[in-house]
């Protein structure tokens, strides 16, 4: 620090914060620490009584908070990502799109080991619309070495933390499979619960059918869709073991490569996900899907929707935070259903 007159203090860094008193208004910091003085707070100042002001000195190898949090933001930023101003050191970035939110977790963590920097973000693989809140980033002091932000971007590595997908696949197509359903037995209350999810990220259904429990018409069925161009194939019912309940088998045999079936969440272990050599997504979904308000599914959909692949491992991983707790009143996705590590 160094003493100064206010008079010519425009430019520099407050180092500490500075009161305002006025009576039966108000008792509160009117300038905060790490404040750069502006030409029209001279006045203020002088009237605060503040003739001399502390401020900080530029040294060789030191970085003010404010600098510092530039330098933070530039490792984690990305595309479709906004960043606010920098205010009191600490600066927020924010969702420009509606998209999947991931963060390279290991690497955040490698960087917030480091002394005296910070990041804090949402949970990796969520969805978010435009303006919403990403990440925070700020050092902890006023004032940090140069060393000290190197050794957080020597941990960030040479690309972003964080990253912001858009949701490319924009046609789905739906096969409803069980005889029950096929013949008019029972009402399908799955189809409108499918749709509804759809609508969520703009997905225009292109086909729907129904089939009965029959292996070689769902067979059919899943690669007539295929053959129509739809960019994502469900297939609901006939999940479970029940002998007449011939989904799984029946992806599989139209071409499906399937990555696996059944997956560590509840609700939604018995789920199917797969892919046809293109790259087109299919997916069977379990019976839960049709009255849970969360399931796998809808950690899956966001993922499937941005092209991102899903392989067995990233199922597996799904096992910690794939309890949903059931709460009377649902309030997915603000719980811990689903939520990473």
């Amino acid at each position: 620090m160094k003493l100064i007159e206010t008079r010519q203090a425009v430019g520099h860094v407050l180092c500490h914060d500075l009161t305002q008193i006025i009576p039966g208004v108000t008792k509160d910091a009117r300038f905060r620490k790490g404040h750069i003085v502006m030409e029209e707070d001279i006045p203020v100042l002088l009237s605060m009584g503040k003739d001399h002001l502390y401020v900080w000195e530029k040294t060789e190898g030191m970085l003010h908070e404010d600098e510092a949090a530039q330098r933070l933001r530039t490792l984690a930023q990305n595309a479709y990502m906004t960043a606010t101003d920098v205010k009191e050191g600490k600066i927020e970035l924010k969702a420009a799109i509606h998209g999947l939110f991931r963060v390279d977790v290991e690497r955040l963590y490698a960087v917030n080991c480091q002394d005296e920097v910070m990041i804090a973000t949402r949970h990796t693989n969520t969805v978010v619309h435009p303006g919403d809140k990403l990440a925070g980033m700020r050092v902890i002091p006023l004032v940090v070495s140069e060393e000290t932000v190197q050794a957080a971007e020597r941990a960030a590595g040479d690309k972003p933390l964080l990253e912001l997908l858009p949701f490319v696949r924009k046609t789905a197509a739906i096969v409803t499979t069980g005889s029950e359903v096929f013949y008019g037995r029972i009402e399908d209350k799955f189809t409108p619960v499918i749709r509804a999810k759809l609508e969520q990220f703009g997905i225009e259904v292109r086909s729907e059918v129904k089939v009965p429990d029959d292996r070689a018409q769902i067979i059919s069925a899943i690669q007539a869709a295929h053959e129509s161009g739809a960019e994502l194939i469900l297939c609901t019912g006939g999940m479970s073991v029940d002998p007449d309940d011939q989904t799984p088998g029946a992806i599989k045999a139209a071409g499906v490569e399937v990555v696996h079936y059944g997956a560590p969440v509840l609700p939604g272990a018995m789920f199917l996900l797969g892919y046809f050599p293109d790259g087109t997504p299919v997916m069977g979904l379990p019976g839960c899907v049709m009255y849970a308000k969360a399931t796998i599914f809808d950690l899956i959909l966001p993922r499937v929707l941005c092209n991102l692949p899903v392989s067995r491992s990233d199922l597996a991983r799904l096992g910690h935070g794939g309890l949903c707790l059931g709460c009377e009143s649902c309030h997915y996705p603000i719980c811990p259903f689903g939520k990473e590590a």
